[in-house]
């Protein structure tokens, strides 16, 4: 049976074409991989089956019945559930509020307080483990994941379209969530799995379709497809794959930051060393301490020890301070520490940069669009518009803008915190290259990525972290993945074993 059919759907912004003509049909009980760049369409699809988008062209059927009207209501009343890839989460409720927020359990209109038994019931099926009284504002990234995760099989959906789920999940997590998509699928339920990890895609979809440009390119049983060929797909033909770029040494020895005994409620001890035109990694397993450290280094986070910067110690650092310094810091989390999701792209660019861009406080309208203009073409942002809503931009494009932001001010030291969350093949690889850019200028760029391929990848160096403490430091080009997660599994084991 088909659980979704769309005939001709087309969806448009402003005059902007951004899904055409996508026929495709979805069976029941299947698990169907969605994939393409970012700014390829696939979200906007996602969102569209959900009912948050409605096509401007074209028609859709849900169990052979047409989906007309279709918003959130009728899609949940129908059996279709979306699991936004942005978080919609209450942050001050708590994590079993969140989960049946909307479907809690009443008699005669009286909340029952079921909830923490309902959700003992549906952690215990998916693998996952939060405490149910957890505020979700304390709560990481990666367990905010969860609760959106969760909160979808609450709604005991026929469909679930899971929109990038596993972008801040360790693998042993990402492990436990295959397995209840497959629990799903045995129970006839449909899942649509939207990924830029093409591994994950291959290893549990049964189907996979490809968007490039808001086109359908491609559906084909998982199991006739390899990597490559997806990426040909999303990319158009040709290249395959997406190395990394080459490694320079700038020859510079001046050291550019140097960090000593940072210690606070997370951190124990922490010291580390960039030089100019270096990149250096951070690796560690969830909850390790990185992006603390970082946070840390820029005075977000209290802390003591020393920090120098440039060889002049550098103390009563804030966020503020830092910037000024040329010491800067991309966040993790783009949507909520790093944009203005209410602002254009332009100001979202300029914003830290504002004196740079006026004279005797007035701005120069015309320096600034220009340099955002820079900024885009640089990047290859897309839609390339100055004046376009960030927040409509995919995932991908949101992070381009958030990376060339800090780079306006010609910063001596760079902070990446997972540069390419949420990112696909074609912007990674952009990333990637801008990053290898900045270092060849003579810029040191401290990486922070829960993928240790991109560490390994990238940095000349690379430092171990493991419960708020540095472990190891690492020559990456003479170490593989598996040597790197034996070691961080040997610190934790030996930390345990000596608490």
């Amino acid at each position: 049976m088909i659980a979704i059919r769309a005939s001709g759907l087309g969806v448009s912004f402003g005059g902007v074409s951004v899904l055409r003509g996508i026929t495709l049909d979805i069976a029941q009980g299947e698990i169907h991989g969605l994939v393409g760049e970012n700014g390829a369409g696939k979200s906007t699809l996602g969102k569209v089956l959900g009912g948050y988008y409605q096509a401007t062209t074209g028609a859709m059927q849900v169990f052979g019945e047409p989906a007309n009207p279709w918003n959130p209501r009728a899609a949940l009343a129908r059996g279709v559930a979306l699991m936004h890839q942005e978080l919609q989460l209450v942050p001050a409720l708590t994590v079993a509020q969140n989960v049946f927020l909307g479907i809690e359990d009443k008699w005669f209109g009286i909340l029952r307080n079921t909830e923490k038994r309902r959700l003992a019931g549906l952690m215990a099926a998916s693998g996952f483990a939060l405490d149910p009284d957890a505020v979700a504002a304390s709560l990481s990234i990666a367990d905010r994941q969860k609760i959106e995760i969760l909160r979808a099989l609450a709604r005991d959906a026929r469909v679930i379209v899971m929109d990038e789920p596993t972008s801040s999940l360790a693998k042993g997590e990402v492990a436990h969530l295959h397995d209840t998509m497959r629990a799903l699928r045995a129970d006839g339920r449909t899942v649509i799995y939207v990924s830029h990890f093409l591994d994950d895609i291959l290893s549990v979809s049964d189907r996979v379709t490809v968007l490039r440009d808001g086109d359908h390119v491609l559906t084909a049983p998982a199991a006739t497809l390899t990597k490559g060929a997806i990426v040909s797909a999303m990319l158009g033909g040709g290249k395959t794959e997406t190395p990394f770029p080459d490694k320079q040494i700038s020859g510079d020895p001046a050291m550019a930051l140097e960090v000593k005994g940072l210690t606070n409620a997370t951190l124990r001890e922490v010291s580390l060393t960039l030089r100019k035109g270096e990149i250096v990694g951070l690796i560690g397993l969830v909850g390790s301490g990185r992006s603390e450290i970082a946070r840390a280094i820029i005075g977000a986070d209290p802390s003591t020890g020393t920090v120098r910067l440039a060889g002049a110690e550098f103390a009563h650092r804030t966020p503020h301070t830092s910037t000024q310094a040329g010491l800067v810091m991309v966040p993790e989390d783009r949507r909520k520490q790093g944009l203005v999701m209410t602002l254009p792209v332009r100001p979202n660019m300029t914003l830290p940069h504002l004196a740079r861009f006026s004279r005797a406080g007035i701005m120069q309208r015309l320096r600034e669009r220009r340099k955002a203009a820079d900024l885009i073409d640089y990047f290859r942002v897309r839609p390339a518009n100055p004046e376009g809503d960030i927040a409509s931009f995919s995932g991908g494009n949101q992070q381009k803008v958030l990376i060339g932001k800090w780079l306006i001010g010609d910063p001596r030291v760079v902070i990446l915190d997972e540069p390419s969350r949420g990112v696909d093949v074609g912007a990674r690889q952009r990333i990637h290259e801008a990053i290898a850019e900045m270092a060849a200028r003579g810029t040191a760029v401290l990486v922070i990525s829960s993928e240790i391929e991109e560490v390994l990848g990238l940095a000349h160096r690379a430092y171990l972290v493991d419960r708020g403490r540095i472990v190891q430091m690492i020559d990456p080009d003479q170490t593989d993945e598996g040597a790197v997660l034996a070691a961080l599994f040997r610190h934790q084991s030996s930390t345990e074993a000596t608490a």
